[in-house]
């Protein structure tokens, strides 16, 4: 029989739950198995994909030959999970696992330092996707040796690491120029218009990227990501606030994120599909119309138009313009229509609006069709 996760972490009571015998304590091909270190590596790992990542590193100090085994074969490991003395444990494993491509390393409280990222970089070269999020002990030092170290990485998950600096980011993507998706929320210091301008140099290939409270950031970052970065998928803008509404830089208004940012995304990335402006409140009917037509322009321009096909998912999917209180229902009204794919009905709710009293009139097709009279039994 196949036994589920062990409850108490001991493998020999789980290697008794998971063997499989002919009644003589033997393999079909007739080798005894007595425990754990006369499993077949490949059926090793095959086991401990049933585990829990705290499996995989007991297993890997049962024996050598465990230990090579699952080194060159563990590619994604989280250690979210520990909650004291993430950094040692991340200082030991690095060395012996080689080649993992996947490494969350969330934090509830800080735990991380720099030498442990150094570690990483200095091992992990194969790394495609790191989670070093709340990494409030990780400085500018983090980010040099991943720029070194990584340089295939595709995403990269920052949120909360408040001690990075942009001219930091700003070298660390001038090597990493893969990246697909990159989590800035709350990196104060890091993600400014300098910042964005390196990304959208070096990172062409960006899909989505997170800036929420972002207080450096003005439409003059934002128009950069838009020319530089036309695969842009995704990106959140929510909060950044503080600085100025123009890219003048008069600090005469305390939001920075006003019309021109929405203009050069809907006309410089035409797949955009997720888009939140919570709280940016110099956001105007003039931006919203932009996104109207911009659904117009991408359907002459795509490739599925040439062939006279539609598709409702093309466009935006997902808009959030909670707070955004200078927005008038005509507007709004005018991109939920241009966009199928918004919805204001609760199954299916991806035009967020909450905070904004003067949009409830605001609603999706859905709304439209649900509302229509019965003809089912009309007859023609």
């Amino acid at each position: 029989m196949v036994g589920g996760r062990p409850l108490t972490g001991n493998l020999d009571v789980w290697f008794r739950s998971l063997m499989v015998v002919d009644g003589r304590g033997k393999m079909e091909t007739g080798a005894a198995i007595t425990g754990w270190k006369d499993l077949p590596m490949e059926l090793l790992l095959r086991v401990l994909v049933l585990g829990d990542d705290r499996m995989v590193i007991v297993a890997s100090g049962v024996c050598t030959g465990w230990r090579d085994a699952i080194c060159l074969g563990l590619s994604h490991l989280c250690l979210s999970w520990c909650k004291e003395h993430m950094n040692d444990l991340v200082l030991s494993l690095a060395p012996k696992f080689t080649k993992l491509q996947v490494l969350s390393l969330r934090q509830n409280k800080p735990q991380l330092e720099d030498n442990a990222v150094q570690t990483i970089a200095n091992y992990c070269h194969d790394l495609c996707d790191l989670d070093l999020s709340k990494g409030h002990k990780l400085s500018d030092i983090s980010l040099y040796a991943l720029a070194h170290g990584c340089p295939r990485l595709l995403r990269l998950n920052f949120s909360g690491c408040t001690a990075f600096s942009d001219s930091a980011l700003a070298y660390l993507t001038s090597f990493c120029t893969k990246l697909k998706y990159l989590n800035l929320c709350g990196c104060v210091k890091a993600a400014s218009d300098r910042a964005l301008q390196a990304i959208a140099y070096n990172c062409r290939q960006l899909q989505s990227l997170i800036l929420g409270w972002c207080e450096g950031v003005t439409d003059k970052g934002v128009i950069c990501l838009a020319l530089g970065c036309p695969d842009l998928r995704a990106i959140d803008l929510c909060g950044c606030v503080l600085i100025t509404a123009n890219v003048k830089f008069t600090l005469t208004c305390c939001f920075s994120i006003a019309d021109e940012s929405v203009i050069a995304l809907a006309n410089g990335c035409c797949g955009l599909r997720s888009l939140g402006l919570y709280y940016c409140q110099n956001i105007t009917d003039k931006a919203m119309y932009s996104l109207a037509n911009s659904r117009v322009k991408s359907k002459h321009c795509s490739w599925a138009s040439i062939h006279g096909s539609s598709n409702d998912e093309d466009g935006l999917m997902k808009l959030n313009i909670s707070q955004c209180t200078a927005l008038t229902p005509p507007a709004v009204q005018a991109v939920c229509d241009s966009f199928p794919a918004l919805h204001t009905c609760p199954d299916r709710h991806s035009l967020i609006i909450s905070g904004c009293l003067s949009l409830t009139a605001v609603h999706c097709a859905c709304a439209v069709q649900n509302h229509r009279p019965n003809k089912a039994g009309l007859s023609h």
